[in-house]
Formats: C-alpha cells, sequence, structure tokens
C-alpha cells in the first residue's frame, strides 16, 4: 500500500535554504592574518556565511614606528582590490577584518576610510572595527576605557586619539609592540593576562582589544567574568556588528556578554 504524497510534510516559509540564505558577509583580511577566520569559525550561525578575502602585505614588518607607517601605505593600495575580489561573492555585508587603518587620523579620518569603502560597495551594509566598537560599548552604557593593542606607538596614539574624539575618557592604553604582522597572531596568552592586569582599574568601565591578528576570543569571555566588567575582542565586536546591522539577532553563549545580551 503506498501512502498519499498530499499528507508528506514540506517545509514552508519565504527563504529557501540555502548557503548564505541568511546574511552572506564578505571579509577583507590581510595576508598575514590567521586569527579572524579562527574566531570567526566560532560563530558557526545557521544560515550565516564568512568569506575572508586576503589582501597581499608586502612588508609585514612592525619593529618600529617607521616600519608601521610603511605598512600602512602598503595596505591602503591593497584593501581596494580585496573588496572588489570579494564582491563576486554576492555578498550582503562587508566586514573589514584589520582594524588599524579604521582608527587612522581620528574621527574625520575613519569617515575618510568609510567614504572609500562605500564609493566600491554601493548601498552594501559596512562594518569597521572602529564603528563597531564605538556601537558595542554605547551598548553597555560605558564612559571610561582602557585599550589593548599590539601596535607600536603611533597606532595607540591613533587609537586613543579616536576614542577620545568619539566620547570616551581613555585611561590608558597599553601597545605590545609586536614587530611584525604575523607575530601579533603568536602572542603568549600571559602577555595579554599582564596587560589586562595593567588596563583595569576602578575608573575603568570597560576593556577593549583591537588588533584583528591578536585574537583574545578565548580569555576576554572569562576575563569579563572575573573583572564584572565587559571586555571587547575587536574580532567577536566586529562580527555582531555585522550580523546585527544584518539583522541577525541571535545570541551565543561563551563569547561574552555582547553576544550574549545585545
Amino acid at each position: 500500500m503506498t501512502e498519499s504524497t498530499n499528507h508528506i510534510w514540506r517545509p514552508s516559509g519565504k527563504r529557501p535554504n540555502y548557503i548564505g540564505h541568511r546574511a552572506k558577509i564578505g571579509v577583507i583580511v590581510p595576508s598575514t592574518n590567521t586569527a579572524v577566520e579562527y574566531d570567526l569559525q566560532k560563530f558557526n550561525l545557521p544560515g550565516v556565511t564568512w568569506h575572508p578575502s586576503r589582501f597581499w602585505v608586502e612588508s609585514p614588518v612592525l619593529d618600529s614606528d617607521e616600519a608601521f607607517l610603511y605598512f600602512l601605505d602598503l595596505i591602503r593600495k591593497e584593501i581596494p582590490l580585496s573588496i572588489r575580489d570579494v564582491l563576486t561573492s554576492n555578498p550582503t555585508h562587508i566586514m573589514m577584518g584589520m582594524s588599524a587603518e579604521t582608527f587612522w587620523g581620528g574621527v574625520e579620518g575613519n569617515q575618510q576610510f568609510l567614504n572609500r569603502v562605500v564609493e566600491q560597495i554601493g548601498d552594501l551594509g559596512l562594518t569597521t572595527g572602529a564603528n563597531a566598537c564605538g556601537e558595542a560599548l554605547k551598548s553597555f552604557g560605558a564612559k571610561s576605557i582602557a585599550v589593548l593593542t599590539p601596535y607600536q606607538e603611533v597606532g595607540d596614539k591613533q587609537v586613543h586619539a579616536y576614542f577620545s574624539e568619539i566620547g570616551y575618557d581613555v585611561k590608558q592604553v597599553i601597545g605590545l609592540r609586536c614587530d611584525s604582522a604575523t607575530s601579533i597572531a603568536d602572542t603568549p596568552e600571559d602577555d595579554v593576562l599582564a596587560a589586562v592586569r595593567q588596563l583595569d582599574g576602578p575608573g575603568v568601565d570597560a576593556i577593549v582589544q583591537v588588533g584583528t591578528n591578536l585574537s583574545t576570543v578565548d580569555l576576554f569571555p572569562v576575563i569579563e567574568k572575573w573583572l564584572r566588567k565587559p571586555c571587547l575582542p575587536i574580532n567577536v565586536v566586529t562580527a555582531w556588528h555585522a550580523l546585527r546591522m544584518s539583522d541577525i539577532r541571535d545570541k551565543r553563549d561563551g563569547m561574552g556578554w555582547l553576544m550574549e545580551h545585545f
């Protein structure tokens, strides 16, 4: 006896179940970076896909202010090529998987960066490290912050200036002075923990980590429970912002308070 096909259950809904049917997020990543993709894999949200597009880093040396500035000059030429390439995947949103350039020049410099990217991507949504951090801190109502970076002094000054200009009392910025773009990812956890101890204090509402090749996604969710204050890893912050801009409201346990509550 055969059963009538009229009674076979079939899914309903407006959207078919294809890869990236909720969001396809293009991610602009330096060729030297090994942390962004590691961190993004932890989200693993149904219907959401991440599409890294690497831009070539010709000179990864960062062992002085001069080397850091040269590095930025080089990547400014390469980022548009990476954006060009990822646009061929028809993404629904673009996320910057690098952050130094987005803080450079304070609010005005960040806006200039945004304008250049928007010229390429049109009306696609855009997430940068600088803007995402600002939105995340607003969610917590933070007023005073401390910041951890992997940068040289020249980079730390730019980060300090940006956060100050958008209205935060920056109590302290600690740069780990990593000597190359690749060595950032090799930073020992003990160095991160020691820096956080220095950054924390009764006048600090939140601690922010910038520099996308410095992964703190495994450490910061635990640290913020110890300190009882938000600890925001740049890769979690940018992913959160990209998701929320894509109307993806999923919460994730174990990724820190930002993804658990906002």
